[in-house]
């Protein structure tokens, strides 16, 4: 009965959160109409508040959405979907928010700054896209004038730290016993991790913060404090959870510095320079110099958190021995070549900065390569049968099309080792997580897969993989 009161109240609040959202639009563009800033200015950030409004009343929405498929035969089926779409809003406006980095730091680094530019600018750049061509200027501080229509670039930034959150939450929050937690790692209670996982964000984002205010005027000190934060962070993570949480984390880590970057530092100082600007006053250049600081240093972080979206699908990276070290050094790695796409957009050439970054990443290869086997191990040839056995008895409670597992109903990956047709066509992967990174089977070796079985299926594969 509770499930269907709150069903029905949620409807209406939100029926009438969504009704005042479209009223307020209406009154602002009639303001606007009207010449009447004041008024609409006002109006803008009631709207605001109203639209965080709507993603909190859908949020509740799916929680109760939740009460009534609980402990049903539905709910493992909610949890999957619920991964999908807001890992898809995620990565829609990830792109949206990288895609808007990359091009002004491209302008940025473009720009005219020498033949023809007015005093007011800081430069200008012609371009050619999509059959149109473009023209568009910078100002060294703000024009005389503030166009009516101006363009804020912020909430592709918010939406992707919210949704990347929520992605977080129902990956790692829920399951925190099977995603987050490693007893070989430290012993963690499912509260005490999620308390780790969201102050970390916290005191990782005051650490920047005041590394950023501290340093900023010295080049090679920022550099250097920023560098020793990311090593000290991909460290800590690796000490309290697992191989996959622990990346997943510093991923999340860097996504916050840079959406804090855009909501405290940003935007904040862009509103300070378009009041002033309105007011007919010089806006602060500190405003503009910190929001370009904090602009172009989220650039450099791009490249290691794209990475990081994809780290689950390789897990001879966050299964390594050394996984904090070769994160380290792909972060470099990536940050080195942003670096250099960076100094050639300036025109400028770096004969030593591409070379070293690859070399960091093949390092990073060489280091995940997997090792052979003892010979001492593989004396007596292994036979496909032994390995079947092997699979059958450790992996087919997930990976089969019936699977007995309490977390998974469905096969992770649609992976199923039911055959032995199957199982040898798949050989590659079953190596890769079984001998190599060692995160299989899930759930912390949850089927207690003997590392006897695991130097089996490595000199099953050292030995052909004969079937």
């Amino acid at each position: 009965m509770i499930e269907i009161i709150s069903l029905i109240a949620w409807l209406v609040i939100f029926t009438v959160i969504i009704g005042a959202t479209y009223k307020l639009h209406h009154l602002i563009k009639a303001f606007k109409a009207e010449n009447n800033e004041e008024k609409a200015d006002s109006l803008q950030t009631a709207q605001n508040w109203f639209y965080a409004l709507i993603v909190f009343a859908s949020v509740c929405g799916i929680g109760i959405l939740y009460l009534f498929i609980k402990d049903s035969i539905y709910e493992s089926h909610f949890f999957e979907w619920l991964n999908l779409s807001v890992r898809l809003i995620h990565i829609t406006f990830g792109i949206a928010w990288i895609g808007a980095s990359f091009y002004f730091v491209f302008l940025e680094n473009a720009l005219n700054r020498t033949e023809g530019v007015r005093d007011e600018l800081a430069g200008n750049l012609w371009a050619v896209h999509g059959g149109g061509f473009y023209y568009l200027e910078k100002y060294k501080l703000a024009p005389k004038e503030i166009p009516k229509q101006l363009h804020w670039f912020k909430y592709e930034a918010y939406f992707t730290w919210l949704s990347g959150f929520c992605l977080l939450a129902i990956v790692y929050y829920f399951n925190s016993s099977s995603y987050m937690i490693d007893p070989e790692v430290m012993v963690l209670k499912p509260m005490e991790a999620i308390a780790i996982s969201i102050s970390s964000l916290i005191i990782g984002w005051i650490l920047y913060d005041q590394i950023c205010k501290r340093f900023s005027n010295n080049k090679i000190a920022f550099t250097l404090a920023i560098t020793a934060l990311v090593v000290l962070f991909a460290w800590f993570y690796a000490q309290v959870f697992s191989g996959r949480a622990a990346y997943i984390h510093f991923g999340a880590f860097l996504g916050t510095l840079m959406a804090a970057n855009v909501f405290f530092i940003i935007i904040p100082g862009q509103k300070r320079m378009v009041a002033a600007a309105k007011k007919g006053k010089e806006p602060n250049p500190a405003d503009g110099k910190a929001a370009f600081l904090r602009s172009y240093t989220n650039n450099y972080f791009t490249l290691p958190v794209l990475f990081v979206m994809i780290s689950n699908h390789f897990p001879s990276t966050f299964g390594n021995s050394y996984q904090w070290i070769i994160l380290i050094g792909i972060t470099l790695g990536t940050a080195g070549v942003k670096h250099y796409l960076n100094i050639r957009e300036k025109g400028q050439l770096s004969v030593w900065v591409m070379p070293i970054s690859i070399l960091i990443l093949f390092g990073m290869a060489f280091m995940t390569a997997p090792t052979k086997p003892k010979y001492e191990n593989c004396m007596e040839t292994v036979s496909f049968v032994e390995v079947q056995t092997i699979i059958n008895n450790r992996c087919t409670s997930c990976h089969s099309s019936n699977p007995t597992d309490d977390i998974w109903k469905v096969a992770p990956n649609g992976i199923k080792y039911d055959t032995a047709e199957q199982i040898y066509n798949l050989r590659d992967k079953i190596f890769q997580r079984v001998v190599v990174s060692k995160n299989m089977p899930f759930n912390n070796n949850q089927t207690e897969m003997t590392p006897e079985e695991r130097d089996m299926i490595n000199c099953w594969i050292n030995q052909g993989a004969p079937k």
